[in-house]
């Protein structure tokens, strides 16, 4: 080992000189300061929960809005348009996975990672637009998921789906956590204990205070921000310090180096051996790649994990209540339109910021281990050799504000759970409008309280961001197929549903046990968390279930059901009628809105899953130009995306926003203030109306005839 000739070695080109030797990158000395830690975490927490209660009051006082009822509080009024409908799915599609898992995957497995992570987790936000217009279709009135399980198939199918549900809840938010305080801890020094249990506060002040439009007013906000460090970062790396052409070059030349040099520049002089393993380090070969090419999609590690990232991210799209919330909210005419805009604009996240960050970390081979891409560490670390400490607070930022947004749908969606599911359905049917909101403002405090305790629990069981995020469609898969079925399919049957959901759970766990030990001879968390036994338990948790419910449904299929009747058996807990006029649930309109994404929906779907990739294919290992090419791609839609995410909401809203600034100034100078419009009244206002046919004299009834 100690034949390697240092005088190769500088710090102008990778490798560097300064890491040799080195075993992390961050090691015990973390960039910044443990005060910028507490500031991040509390004081970001604090300005977002006063911002955006000051906004939300602006639009209640000024705006068109109305006072915040039960209904508002989990429902947003149902009015949301298409570009906040687009923005808020972005905001809460966008984990701290989204950021750090995706780049662990470019470093991993090179450009395949992040085309897998992003066009795998974007479709299912695509396919969802199809449910979110039936849900306009059929149960406009809905508050939740388990709400119109329970109203089209009773109490067993609710409360299984209930326990579905509260699990996508609990591994989102854990993910969030277990990222959110392991970079935490790295980037500042602040325990990640203590993180763990910190950052939820800055999710339960705002979003117990104004509901689902305080939390749509801050994830726009949010995803603004997370855009503008995204592309700050793609441009340092490929215009600012590095090319296409350069970044290209070194990716080569990590691979092309032999295992004795690896072991050779990996190598402890205090302890005289060599920390290096294949697949420990980027360096040399990359295994289950063609010729061992970061630059190439044929690669069989990151297949797999594209179909495990699908078949994942089903369950936690389709069994994630705020998903549902979030079509709740919209109106029907921007729902469809919303998901599939927002799943576009979302799928550069990934992409653009991995094949950005997440290449670069490889291509620089800077010492990362393994453990530390699986922890989420790859960002910061390329942040920090970009830029220092400012590389290192960007992201530090940009993470918060993903785990905020992110953390504060899943904290209303939580309460509207236990509001409407449990507490209104079981402890007190006849709830009123204040009580079913001061449950809610409840339970998101104690759920916040609760996921930071458990994501530390986790921790000590040694369970990092990545093994999660493989887990759960192990976890959450089986109750996909049931949920798409009770929304587009009238003879789905819901004893089948609740055999599906729960045989599915059963059969993956056990085909999970399995496979971990007949690969490995033995149990253990590292040998459950192997890409080939993941598989295995999502593949067979999701086709297992679809398979039974489908039987069951054609042999035994739900009888004189008529979807026409479904939105009946729900009822509002006060006459919050905001989004439910006639106007909004026109027939025609809600036809050509949902023939209207499931052509773009499906289409796109197969755009992303069949067609790149297999036009990839003959491109085997990428030559310099095509990588160029696929850059420039990255570059074009990060930007593009950033662009509309960020302007359309203020062009749609503009009305409102003006009526809002109009109103302060008046409040300013003394002037009559315009007082918000309550759209209740104005609806009792109408009823009170007679129309015209009402007005006119009833015709005489015709004399009854002689017997």
């Amino acid at each position: 080992m100690s034949d390697l000739d240092i005088s190769l070695l500088d710090n102008k080109n990778p490798p560097f000189l300064k890491y040799q030797g080195q075993d992390s990158y961050f090691g015990d000395d973390p960039p910044l300061s443990e005060g910028v830690g507490y500031l991040v975490v509390l004081g970001f927490g604090a300005l977002f929960s006063i911002f955006t209660t000051i906004l939300v009051f602006l639009n209640q006082y000024f705006g068109a809005k109305g006072e915040i009822t039960s209904e508002h509080f989990n429902t947003a009024g149902r009015m949301i348009k298409t570009g906040l409908t687009a923005s808020v799915i972005v905001s809460q599609w966008t984990w701290a996975a989204t950021l750090l898992q995706s780049s662990n995957v470019a470093w991993a497995y090179g450009v395949s990672g992040p085309f897998w992570y992003a066009s795998g987790a974007t479709i299912q936000v695509l396919l969802f637009g199809v449910l979110a217009i039936n849900l306009k279709k059929v149960a406009p009135s809905a508050h939740t998921v388990a709400e119109i399980v329970n109203a089209r198939w009773g109490t067993a199918a609710h409360l299984t789906f209930l326990f579905f549900c509260f699990c996508a809840n609990i591994i989102v938010t854990s993910m969030l956590l277990l990222g959110g305080a392991a970079t935490v801890e790295a980037l500042t020094g602040v325990d990640y204990r203590l993180a763990s249990f910190l950052i939820p506060w800055g999710v339960i002040l705002y979003t117990a205070s104004g509901g689902l439009q305080a939390t749509f007013l801050a994830s726009y906000i949010h995803t603004v921000i997370i855009f503008g460090v995204l592309i700050t970062m793609v441009f340092l790396v490929y215009i600012k310090f590095y090319s296409s052409d350069q970044i290209y070059d070194y990716l080569e030349q990590t691979v092309s180096f032999s295992d004795t040099f690896c072991k050779a520049y990996f190598f402890d002089k205090d302890e005289g051996k060599t920390f290096f393993e294949a697949g420990s380090y980027a360096c040399g070969p990359v295994s289950g790649n063609k010729d061992g090419s970061y630059l190439t999609m044929l690669s069989s590690d990151g297949l797999m994990f594209g179909i495990i990232n699908i078949v994942g991210n089903f369950g936690t799209v389709f069994v994630d209540q705020s998903y549902w919330q979030s079509a709740i909210a919209a109106r029907p005419s921007s729902a469809a339109k919303g998901y599939l805009l927002g799943g576009i604009c979302w799928f550069a996240i990934p992409f653009s910021l991995a094949t950005s960050l997440g290449l670069a970390s490889t291509a620089l081979m800077l010492p990362i281990s393994s453990d530390e891409a699986g922890s989420g560490l790859v960002p910061p670390a390329v942040a920090t050799e970009l830029l220092g400490d400012a590389g290192a607070a960007l992201i530090l930022v940009m993470l918060f504000m993903a785990i905020v947004s992110t953390g504060s749908a899943e904290s209303i969606a939580v309460s509207s759970l236990i509001a409407y599911d449990i507490y209104r359905e079981y402890i007190n049917p006849n709830a009123s409008g204040g009580q079913i909101l001061f449950v809610s403002r409840v339970v998101i405090v104690v759920f916040g309280l609760f996921m930071g305790c458990f994501s530390i629990v986790l921790f000590e069981l040694g369970l990092n961001l990545g093994w999660v995020y493989l887990f759960m469609g192990v976890c959450i898969g089986s109750a996909v197929c049931p949920l798409w079925n009770m929304m587009t399919w009238k003879k789905a049957s819901g004893p089948g549903a609740i055999v599906a959901a729960w045989t599915g759970l059963t059969l993956a766990v056990v085909g999970w046990l399995i496979a971990a030990s007949v690969q490995s001879s033995d149990i253990t968390v590292d040998t459950l968390g192997t890409n080939e036994v993941m598989l295995s338990g999502n593949l067979i948790a999701i086709c297992s279930s679809g398979f039974i419910h489908f039987v069951w449904s054609m042999i035994w299929p739900q009888e004189d059901f008529d979807f026409e009747d479904l939105d009946s058996k729900i009822t509002l807990v006060e006459e919050d009628t905001r989004g439910l006029t006639a106007e909004e649930q026109d027939p025609v309109e809600l036809r050509r809105a949902e023939r209207w994404i499931t052509r773009r929906g499906y289409v796109l779907t197969f755009i992303l899953i069949i067609v790149w990739p297999v036009l990839s294919v003959p491109a085997g290992v990428f030559t310099r130009p095509y990588f160029a090419f696929w850059v420039l791609v990255a570059i074009a839609w990060g930007f593009g995306a950033a662009i509309t995410i960020t302007v359309l909401p203020l062009s749609e809203s503009s009305e409102d926003i003006n009526r809002v600034l109009s109103g302060m100034m008046a409040a300013m100078t003394g002037k009559e203030m315009p007082q918000a419009e309550d759209p209740n009244a104005k609806l009792e206002e109408e009823e009170e109306t007679p129309h015209k046919e009402d007005l006119a004299e009833p015709e005489p009834e015709p004399a009854a005839e002689d017997a």
